[in-house]
């Protein structure tokens, strides 16, 4: 199949602890778009769930990597420098099954979770801004318990010494990305996230924050009519 785009590719990144709402947000997004600009969600955690629990989505990966996507899942951990090339796979199939065109939006979400990742997935997506959503622990907790984006059904690893593990991985390896985008010019938005905040009131705050200050590159390359 013949791509309508070349890499990297224009890519907002949603940051923040899990629980905190960036998958209900990605969605919106994706639903509704930024900037007149047509936007897909890649949810990379969805995206390894559907791996291993899906047929159809097993088929498309070597045994060896199934066994990695496992371990990511089942301990928590993340995707290391050197299985970067699973990572590539990965969105490539994502973008190859969404029609991904030149002048659409990759709104990443799990991915990239280091600095090492950052520097990989340089080559695939241009990040122009960080949307980063930030919330209290004792917060994150209630939101995860209530479902508060309706994503949490299917979730298996949504228990408490998880949840722990998954918040103090995310404070030590993933918030540092936030001074390494700054770094590198990113605009950076922050979204205050309450126990009972919807997708459609973050989606409101990143519109008029991305409004009020826009990320230029963005919004000057709008889509050909």
């Amino acid at each position: 199949m013949h791509n309508s785009y070349t890499f990297p590719v224009d890519a907002i990144l949603l940051l923040g602890p899990t629980g905190v709402g960036k998958s209900p947000l990605g969605d919106t997004i994706a639903r509704y778009g930024l900037f007149e600009r047509p936007c897909h969600h890649l949810d990379f955690g969805s995206e390894l769930r559907c791996a291993v629990s899906d047929d159809k989505g097993s088929r498309m990966y070597t045994s060896v990597e199934l066994h990695v996507i496992r371990g990511v899942l089942e301990r928590g951990l993340l995707l290391e420098n050197e299985h970067f090339p699973l990572a590539r796979k990965i969105i490539s199939l994502f973008l190859i099954r969404a029609g991904f065109s030149k002048d659409d939006v990759l709104v990443l979400n799990g991915i990239p979770r280091h600095e090492g990742q950052a520097q990989d997935i340089a080559r695939i997506a241009r990040i122009h801004f960080l949307g980063i959503l930030e919330c209290s622990a004792t917060d994150i907790y209630c939101r995860i318990r209530e479902n508060i984006g309706e994503d949490r059904m299917e979730r298996v690893d949504d228990y408490p010494e998880m949840i722990g593990k998954k918040l103090a991985m995310f404070h030590e390896r993933t918030a540092p990305l936030i001074n390494y985008y700054e770094r590198l010019g990113s605009k950076i938005y922050r979204i205050n996230v309450h126990s009972t905040m919807t997708p459609a009131d973050a989606y409101l705050k990143l519109s008029l924050l991305t409004a009020a200050d826009p990320p230029v590159a963005l919004v000057a390359k709008p889509p050909q009519r």
